[in-house]
């Protein structure tokens, strides 16, 4: 056994926000547990072995135990190699007068058993709108951020998927924080609610957060923000910044201009108040050659006020290919699957469901809306955005 303890200090945190604490694993070492204690203020915990990365859960534990053949979601099970560890403190909130902590490592021969979960039933699909779309490609309907038990959210992976399929979604990108051991389970839940989901990741730190797309495996959250981007690209997928302007989650990491990525969650939960014009204003500013715009419920528990599915992010595919869609930056956000649309068709704007709103192109023009299936020229690159009268967005495409 180890044990780890002290009271770490406001200085502390500000001179080095995330600490590791070492222990050893003797050759032969079945399992690992580390609990976590402390009083008053948030310290995030998480895991590194000698080979690299065994998980992290955020604020959201204070246990977990990592064996070879299952471990505590968020952690990575497999073969514990002998060695030197790590536990991960991330000293997130730290009051002036200090928080003590106590950290107790044990280690084990006995391997721990896998529980046993039975997945609930598939669900019925309601129908949704089909949408206009060139021969061979269809609009799927999606949700780009969403979270289970393996970081902060209440819902196993297979919960998570049928709720998406009960919904109508087509896709959902499965985004826990700082972790990708959900990802081994994604094909067979999706397989068996009957919806694709699309590995991703939240990369969280207390100055912004970014989701990474594909099975690009795990993203160093320690890392500065443009290697960020530059891994996720150099494994086959893609980086979005997440809800810039969310509270005490806005995006405030530094980011040279030429590395800032195409993609950004422009529409995210918190956007509550959609007269509220700084998210496109940030945008703006942000890329002026034009953002990807994405919409992300930010789902994590049903009892939130936060519904899978709210915003829809419309993702022109060939096939199943939502990544590809994605990285052609061929999306449409809108408030649901029923809500008024606006898609971006070849050079064709095509409005649906939006009699009497005003088109808003990129430069600024205004144009009202007269009908329910109304098509216009896409002669400018950037993001077009359906308002109604009273200036709340309604819809938008890139």
């Amino acid at each position: 056994m180890t044990v780890h303890s002290g009271r770490w200090s406001l200085e502390d945190r500000l001179e080095q926000g995330l600490r590791e604490l070492p222990f050893e694993v003797p050759r032969g070492t079945a399992s690992v547990t580390v609990e976590l204690s402390f009083e008053g203020g948030v310290i995030d915990l998480g895991c590194h072995g000698p080979d690299g990365f065994r998980g992290w859960s955020g604020g959201a534990r204070r246990r977990f135990t990592i064996g070879a053949d299952w471990a505590t979601p968020g952690y990575l099970p497999g073969e514990l190699e002998p060695g030197l560890w790590h536990v991960w403190l991330g000293l997130h909130r730290i009051p002036p007068d200090g928080v003590p902590f106590e950290v107790t490592v044990t280690t084990s021969g006995t391997n721990p058993r896998r529980p046993d979960e039975a997945p609930p039933p598939r669900p019925e699909r309601p129908p949704r709108p089909e949408l206009p779309a060139p021969d061979g490609m269809r609009w799927l309907a999606g949700d780009l951020h969403s979270h289970t038990v393996h970081s902060d959210g209440t819902l196993t992976v297979h919960e998570l998927a049928c709720l998406a399929a009960s919904r109508g979604l087509d896709y959902l990108a499965v985004t826990d924080h700082n972790t990708v051991s959900h990802h081994p389970e994604l094909p067979a839940a999706g397989a068996h609610a009957g919806v694709l989901l699309l590995p991703g990741q939240e990369v969280t730190t207390d100055l912004g957060h970014a989701n990474v797309f594909g099975d690009t495996g795990w993203i160093d959250f320690r890392a500065p923000s443009a290697d960020w981007a530059a891994s996720a690209a150099a494994r086959g997928g893609l980086m979005s910044i997440n809800h810039p302007l969310s509270g005490d989650c806005a995006w405030r990491r530094p980011l040279p201009a030429e590395h800032r990525p195409r993609h950004a969650e422009i529409w995210h939960s918190s956007w509550w108040d959609r007269r509220w014009g700084a998210p496109l204003a940030w945008a703006q500013v942000w890329r002026p050659q034009g953002v990807v715009p994405l919409g992300g419920s930010d789902f994590h528990d049903p009892a939130q006020m936060k519904d899978l599915g709210e915003p829809v992010t419309w993702v022109l595919a060939e096939g199943q290919d939502v990544l590809g869609g994605l990285a052609a930056g061929r999306t449409a956000v809108s408030a649901g699957l029923d809500a008024p649309a606006l898609l971006r068709v070849a050079d064709e704007l095509v409005a649906l469901g939006a009699e009497g709103t005003v088109l808003v192109r990129p430069d600024g023009h205004r144009t009202a809306v007269r009908g329910d299936r109304v098509r216009m020229p896409a002669d400018e690159a950037g993001t077009y955005r359906l308002e109604t009268h009273e200036n709340e967005v309604i819809a938008l495409c890139g």
